[in-house]
């Protein structure tokens, strides 16, 4: 075997072993109720890295989410691993990869994907180590064996406007039962909004549909607003339009929607964190605030580029020695599972996890070997099939798009959105600062320099210059592929 390739096995067999000894660090047998912190994991439904006020924006308002980030840890680089609701959700949930644990793609209506019955989720692992499990808000999961939670607070059908999703507020009201239950046990809390999803308007027929050109989709927002919160609206002028987007009037009055969709989520979180700290929890609480995918536009969710999978991650962890702390440890959503199995002392077998314990970089401390992280994508809707995987390191990026004869295929919401009609319209060749023709119809392998060109535009796949780094990357992202049990690594002998 060439030395490359067989250091790089062997680095994937220590990282599992790493894994084993931080979860046999404080098994659950042998620590009392206690002594085993509470876990709120919040996780926001189409939110951004743009869109808060502690990663950089001056103009929206998230004082509830920036406090967090203030007395806690702010993550500059986590990823999810698909920029895909379901299956990035399930990630979250089972540490595994959507291709390994086979949720390829939504779960709702006819899409109908499901992870494979044999996957035991995070509530399930937790409950079985005598943690009390709830969740509220959007699940969007299965099956339910899977991701069993044994108190269930609300449905959460997806972007379903009549369920408490669009309500935060009410959402951490109802939370009560379990933050001020007498219960001793540890509890896990799992709190999953709707904010600040795409909203489905409601024709006169009672269908529902993303179809509002030329007015801007509504993000949820409503003239009744939601219980208890205040809404903070703002103008299409003062948005920040991200170089991913086209600066339009029709994509500044989107983002205007989103920005206040997003204010109105920070209510939710900071209502929460107001009741963990009335009744005592909020110390011995492990809290994390972080979001499925990218932004609910055309450039982000449902691609690889970075504003799809590089998204917001704030912690605060029990015991934390150095508030406002910056991490900037290259993580992803595969390592979730492990990271709050390895916090609550939960044995567990790592050869069931394609990620691993970021626990030592949750006080910001100095880590090393976090520093490249992949990512799967293979379905959204069930007719947009578009396989792509990804290695990012700090400084580069390679997708392989598996099916590139294939046109890129859109998502309702977002080929239905008014930033996207307004650009394709005006006759115009460019979406944000990328060719919309290049957008729709991708090359098979696309390698970008990552500090030379953040937006992800100028392709040096196949140019010779870079040739030896394609091929190392191709190696990484092939053995990846192998360790997770990807059926679609037989796709690189098919070109």
């Amino acid at each position: 075997m060439h030395p490359a390739p067989f250091c790089r096995a062997l680095r994937f067999l220590c990282l599992a072993q790493l894994t084993a000894a931080f979860c046999a660090v404080l098994p659950a047998t042998e620590l009392p109720a206690t002594t085993r912190p509470n876990i709120a994991l919040i996780v926001a439904d189409d939110h951004g890295l743009d869109a808060l006020g502690s990663y950089g924006n001056p103009v929206i308002k998230t004082p509830h989410l920036d406090a967090l980030a203030a007395d806690g840890t702010r993550f500059t680089h986590a990823f999810c691993t698909t920029a895909s609701c379901s299956p990035s959700r399930s990630v979250i949930l089972s540490g595994q990869q959507n291709h390994r644990n086979g949720m390829y793609g939504l779960q709702h209506d006819e899409h109908h994907f499901q992870s494979f019955d044999r996957v035991k989720g995070l509530p399930v692992l937790l409950a079985d180590a005598g943690y009390r499990t709830a969740r509220i808000g959007k699940f969007h999961v299965g099956p339910e064996s899977s991701y069993a939670f044994q108190t269930v607070l609300s449905g959460g059908a997806a972007n379903d406007p009549a369920t408490i999703g669009r309500s935060p507020v009410e959402m951490a009201e109802r939370t009560r039962e379990v933050i001020e239950s007498q219960d001793t046990r540890p509890f896990f809390l799992y709190f999953a909004s709707d904010d600040p999803h795409r909203a489905n308007a409601v024709l006169p027929s009672g269908k529902p549909t993303f179809d509002t050109y030329p007015q801007p989709n509504s993000f949820g927002n409503r003239p009744a607003g939601y219980p208890a919160i205040d809404p903070v609206r703002y103008r299409p002028s003062d948005v920040r339009v991200p170089a991913y987007l086209p600066d339009t009037p029709a994509c500044r009055a989107e983002l205007a929607e989103y920005y206040q969709a997003v204010s109105r989520l920070d209510q939710g979180v900071g209502r929460l964190i107001a009741l963990l700290k009335a009744v005592g929890h909020y110390e011995n609480t492990l809290i994390l605030y972080l979001s499925d995918n990218g932004a609910a536009f055309p450039g982000a969710k449902t691609t690889l580029y970075d504003p799809g999978m590089r998204l917001p991650l704030i912690v605060r962890a029990p015991g934390r020695q150095h508030p406002g702390a910056v991490q900037s440890a290259m993580v992803s959503w595969a390592d979730l599972t492990p990271t709050l199995l390895d916090v609550a002392g939960v044995t567990a077998d790592p050869t069931q996890f394609d990620g691993r314990s970021f626990r030592a970089a949750l006080d910001g401390a100095t880590v090393s070997g976090w520093d490249t992280v992949f990512a799967s994508h293979t379905l959204h809707e069930v007719t947009m099939y578009y396989p792509m995987r990804v290695v990012r390191t700090r400084q580069h990026k390679l997708i392989v798009n598996l099916a590139s004869a294939l046109p890129y295929p859109f998502a309702l919401d977002l080929i239905k959105s008014p930033t996207w009609i307004s650009a394709t319209k005006s006759g115009g060749q460019l979406y944000g600062r990328r060719s919309i023709d290049k957008f729709i119809q991708r090359p098979r392998l696309e390698l970008y320099d990552l500090d030379r060109d953040p937006d992800e535009v100028t392709n040096l796949a196949d140019l010779p210059a870079h040739a030896a780094l394609q091929a190392d990357l191709v190696t990484q992202l092939q053995e990846f592929q192998t360790t997770t049990k990807d059926p679609w690594l037989h796709l690189w002998s098919r070109r």
